[in-house]
C-alpha cells in the first residue's frame, strides 16, 4: 500500500482540487449572474441556465421534504473517505485513479452545493429536437461540471474494468 504521501497520491488529489475548484467557480458565476429560472441562449443546441437540484441525478427525489439534502450529503461524505481509501490503495493504476479523481472531486463540489446552499447549482442545457420523445422540449436535464466530472470518472471506471477483464 503506498504512502499518504507518495507523489501519485498527491497527483490524482490535486486532479480532484482542479476539478473542484473548477466546479465552484463556474457555480459562483452562474448564482451571481444569473437569478434562479435564468437562461441564455448560447448556441441552437446549448443554453446557461440557473437550475436549483435538491435531488440526485435526473431530480431523483427533488420533490422530497428535504431529508434528501442529508441523505446525499451522508452519501457523498462516505463515497469521500472510500475514493480516498482507493486512491490510498491503488495510486499507480492510472486509469482507475484518475476515474477515481474526477468522481472524487465532482462528489465534494456536489457535497459543498447541498451543504451550502441545500441543493446542486445546475447550468448547463442541452437541447435537441431528436431528444422531444424523452425529455420535455427536447431538453437533457440540466447539469455542472461536477455532474460532467463524475459522468466522465464513471465512464472510465467501466473501461478500466472492461480493460482489466480483457487482460486476465
Amino acid at each position: 500500500m503506498a504512502k499518504a504521501s507518495s507523489p501519485s497520491l498527491l497527483l490524482w488529489l490535486a486532479l480532484s482540487l482542479v476539478i473542484l475548484l473548477a466546479d465552484q467557480f463556474t457555480k459562483l458565476l452562474i448564482v451571481g449572474s444569473f437569478t434562479l429560472g435564468d437562461s441564455q441562449l448560447i448556441t441552437s443546441f446549448f443554453n446557461l441556465v440557473r437550475v436549483h437540484n435538491s435531488g440526485a441525478a435526473f431530480s431523483l427525489l427533488s420533490s422530497a421534504s428535504g431529508w434528501q439534502r442529508w441523505l446525499f450529503t451522508g452519501i457523498g461524505v462516505v463515497a469521500t473517505g472510500f475514493i480516498v481509501y482507493m486512491l490510498r490503495s491503488h495510486p499507480t493504476q492510472k486509469l482507475f485513479c484518475f476515474a477515481l479523481a474526477l468522481v472524487l472531486g465532482g462528489a465534494v463540489g456536489n457535497v459543498i452545493d447541498r451543504i451550502a446552499y441545500g441543493h446542486v447549482v445546475d447550468f448547463l442545457d442541452f437541447h435537441w429536437d431528436w431528444l422531444e420523445p424523452l425529455f420535455v422540449q427536447g431538453h437533457f436535464p440540466a447539469f455542472n461540471v461536477a455532474d460532467s466530472a463524475i459522468s466522465v470518472g464513471t465512464a472510465c471506471l467501466i473501461l478500466d474494468e472492461l480493460l482489466r477483464v480483457k487482460r486476465s
